[in-house]
């Protein structure tokens, strides 16, 4: 049956409040308005950030909300001017959106866009409204991704895609030359503390995101390498999960035990 146009009742992952553990429930998707997309989740990830927001310490962030920020999918259907996909286009999502028209985006040496959610909340789609309902409320979108749920609705732009070690990985440098690159989403308030003698030094200590990759125009070519058996992210795969086992998925992440858990639909 067609579903363009329509909305989607499916199921998704909610997070009703901080603290608690996702609960499985059935969720209305709304069609995309223009320059959004909506996707047909066929496999997400677990991230420790995604449980940052579980245990209340990721910023700006509002209740309730469908998480989840590394998915695949299949385009259902497209909004008024989107032209990057087609409905049947298989697709990456990816949390750090790629506009291609800000200052940042504009320059080679920068994978920032003013887009991102350092800059801006991306509790709500860039119109600020949301695409999901459940059992009458709103529910709340995460960096413009939400891939905890069967279908979610995307900007066009968004797809194509431990602190305690810090000082450590710092002073492990090579004095002069050295690089320590800190990756990853940290809780909110977190700080480092950093000897400055290991600055004074010579060392460097900076931040990235996403490997400092654009999205839209690298994730191409990440997956080319991987089909030329360049690489095998396999390997970082440790556990393959049914959606209903979302929960069994950030315990397994919480205990240590997995390095990438996959959620498949």
């Amino acid at each position: 049956m067609a579903t363009t146009g329509k909305v989607i009742r499916c199921r998704a992952a909610v997070a009703w409040a901080a603290g608690k553990s996702l609960s499985v429930e059935e969720i209305e998707v709304a069609p995309p308005k223009a320059h959004e997309v909506r996707v047909k989740i066929v496999a997400t990830g677990i991230c420790r950030t995604d449980d940052h927001v579980l245990e209340g310490t990721f910023p700006d962030l509002e209740f309730p909300v469908i998480l989840g920020h590394e998915g695949t999918g299949i385009v259902e259907s497209i909004g008024e001017g989107v032209t990057s996909v087609k409905p049947g286009d298989k697709v990456i999502l990816f949390p750090l959106p790629q506009c291609g028209e800000c200052s940042f985006c504009l320059n080679p040496d920068s994978n920032y866009c003013l887009k991102s959610h350092l800059t801006e909340p991306q509790n709500l789609l860039p119109d600020k409204t949301s695409r999901f309902t459940c059992k009458g409320k709103r529910i709340h979108h995460f960096l413009w991704n939400s891939t905890f749920a069967e279908y979610t609705v995307v900007p066009e732009y968004t797809q194509c895609a431990c602190l305690s070690h810090q000082i450590a990985a710092l002073a492990s440098c090579n004095m002069s030359t050295g690089v320590c690159v800190m990756i990853g989403e940290p809780p909110a308030g977190s700080t480092v503390p950093i000897d400055p003698f290991l600055l004074l030094s010579g060392r460097t200590c900076k931040g990235i995101l996403l490997g400092g990759w654009k999205m839209r125009d690298s994730i191409p070519k990440l997956i080319a390498s991987y089909l030329e058996k360049k690489f095998n992210s396999d390997l970082l795969i440790t556990h393959t999960l049914p959606f209903a086992k979302i929960n069994e998925g950030f315990e397994l992440l919480r205990a240590g035990k997995s390095i990438r858990s996959v959620l498949l639909f």
